[in-house]
């Protein structure tokens, strides 16, 4: 049977994200907040 698939990678290797993109991750990663109670966990976003 033929292979119908390439082996070359689907995403390019020199992606760059645009500085508002990190700056949102970076805030959002440090208002988060998860809290664990007993058997369940809590996401908070503190803003």
């Amino acid at each position: 049977m033929a292979k119908i698939y390439s082996k070359k990678a689907l995403a390019s290797k020199d992606l760059k994200p645009k500085k508002e993109v990190v700056s949102f991750l970076l805030s959002y990663s440090q208002a988060l907040k998860v809290v664990k109670i007993e058997d369940k966990s809590f996401e908070i976003i503190a803003n």
